[in-house]
């Protein structure tokens, strides 16, 4: 059986809808509080498991033994994700405060709680857990240090390592963890970052440089992605960009998580990579219709009847 591994946050989401992201200082009225299940780890084991055929996915990571930390793994657990190996310590659960505007941009601030602990230590437990895994998809919103643990386990066993580098630390991220990722998904802010790039805006010029840029510093193929334009695949000094269906957007929050989601369970269904970003892009473009981090995640039947 195929299976596809994911190590990352786990977070519970608190989302509030506003008519406009607030400036620094600025006090505004929301609406409803939102409680719902998040995390770029978990949400991008949530898609994959709400995507895949006969593939299993297994998340690892840590929450609290709060209720935040038991709510969100019976929601794996509900999506299929095989949730035995998710370490469970003292203390709070990982929290992201999310605000939502009326044009379904976002704005969040995350308190990493239990995700912090996540050490290389616990993580070396994760060996069995790789053998015969077609990939491992890993975030940053747990330790670099186990990151690159995770990674190196993974490569050592010939298990291909997709990399979204999001949050890019304060510091950058070392050229040795982007060496050992055979794809990494940046969005735009990200690419930026992560180059050095000064433009504001990613022209399809700038779109070539940076990957060009990210490509020669070791990693694999880039997939850059571009929101509601889609993507851009970097491979072998060759580009191809991929356009995303028009949709209206409700909330563009985790869309970025169930493009990888997908991504993963394209490829390991034996896809070649353009064609899985093409599968990747509808399911990120039927998320972002829908309120919420995983409760966006498209199933696979609304994907393949997804009509572009």
């Amino acid at each position: 059986m195929k299976k596809i591994v994911v190590a990352g946050s786990l977070n519970m989401d608190l989302s509030v809808r506003v008519g406009h992201i607030p400036a620094a200082g600025e006090t505004i009225l929301g609406g409803d509080l939102l409680q719902s299940a998040g995390g770029k780890g978990a949400n991008q084991a949530f898609a994959a498991a709400k995507l895949a055929k006969g593939t299993t996915v297994v998340m690892l990571g840590c929450v609290g033994r709060d209720d935040f930390g038991r709510e969100m793994l019976r929601n794996l657990e509900s999506a299929g994700c095989d949730i035995s190996h998710v370490d469970k310590i003292a203390g709070p659960s990982g929290v992201a405060l999310i605000v939502v505007s009326n044009e379904g941009e976002n704005a969040i601030v995350v308190a990493s709680g239990a995700n912090f602990h996540y050490t290389p230590e616990l993580a070396q437990r994760a060996g069995l857990v790789l053998d015969g895994a077609d990939a491992l998809l890993l975030q940053l919103e747990i330790p670099l240090p186990t990151v690159k643990a995770l990674a190196t386990a993974a490569r050592a066993r010939g298990v291909r390592v997709i990399l979204d580098p999001a949050p890019v630390p304060a510091a950058g991220l070392p050229d040795e963890i982007l060496k050992l990722a055979d794809v990494i998904t940046p969005n735009e802010t990200e690419a930026l970052a992560l180059t050095g790039t000064a433009a504001r805006k990613i022209t399809p010029d700038v779109a070539t440089s940076v990957s060009e840029q990210l490509a020669a510093k070791g990693c694999g193929a880039v997939i850059l992605k571009l929101g509601a334009r889609g993507c851009l695949v970097y491979q072998n000094a060759q580009s191809t960009f991929i356009p995303a269906p028009k949709v209206e957007a409700v909330d563009t929050t985790a869309a970025g998580d169930v493009f990888n989601g997908a991504l993963a369970v394209g490829l390991s269904e034996g896809l070649a990579l353009a064609d899985a970003c093409l599968f990747a892009t509808r399911a990120a473009a039927l998320s972002v219709t829908k309120k919420g981090a995983q409760l966006s995640a498209p199933t696979r039947q609304e994907v393949n009847a997804f009509v572009v």
